[in-house]
């Protein structure tokens, strides 16, 4: 497991380090997706979560699911193309659990991608901790408005 900035990423997932996204491919072909613990930490308490209702697509860069926070109001944009499978109902009743458990019972959704090369591009959890620290000193504060 690697620890960047006080928090665990588990080697077992992949993770898109510049939208902060990590994800775990489930037995049934989707991908389970949520934020890490650090881009909770920096949005503040997790107010809203809206993710796309089952069956719409989403592309890689673009949202699959909205988050209010106290901090923040923003997007969590996918690493791939693909469509939404599901989404966390917990989630959408206690968005907290964002803030309490990212990378458990805060997972936001199923996706199910569109091509078997998803993974591409992603980083894995035995290469996360330099990534992540280059991101951290080089790109981490760039602006993101589109």
């Amino acid at each position: 497991m690697a620890l960047i900035g006080g928090y665990d990423l588990p080697e077992d997932r992949l993770y898109d380090v510049q939208n902060q996204v990590w994800y775990v491919p489930l037995p049934d072909g989707t991908v389970r997706a949520g934020f890490t613990p650090l881009s909770m930490t920096l949005a503040g308490d997790a107010l809203v979560f809206t993710p796309k209702p089952a069956g719409k697509p989403f592309w890689q860069g673009k949202w699959f699911a909205m988050v209010e926070c106290g901090k923040w109001i923003g997007a969590a944009r996918a690493g791939f193309d693909g469509v939404m499978a599901d989404h966390n109902e917990a989630l959408v009743r206690r968005p907290a659990l964002l803030n309490r458990d990212a990378l458990g019972e805060g997972w936001m959704a199923a996706l199910r991608p569109d091509r078997a090369d998803w993974p591409e591009g992603l980083v894995t959890g035995a290469e996360v901790a330099p990534r992540f620290a280059r991101w951290l000193a080089e790109e981490s504060f760039r602006d993101r408005a589109d």
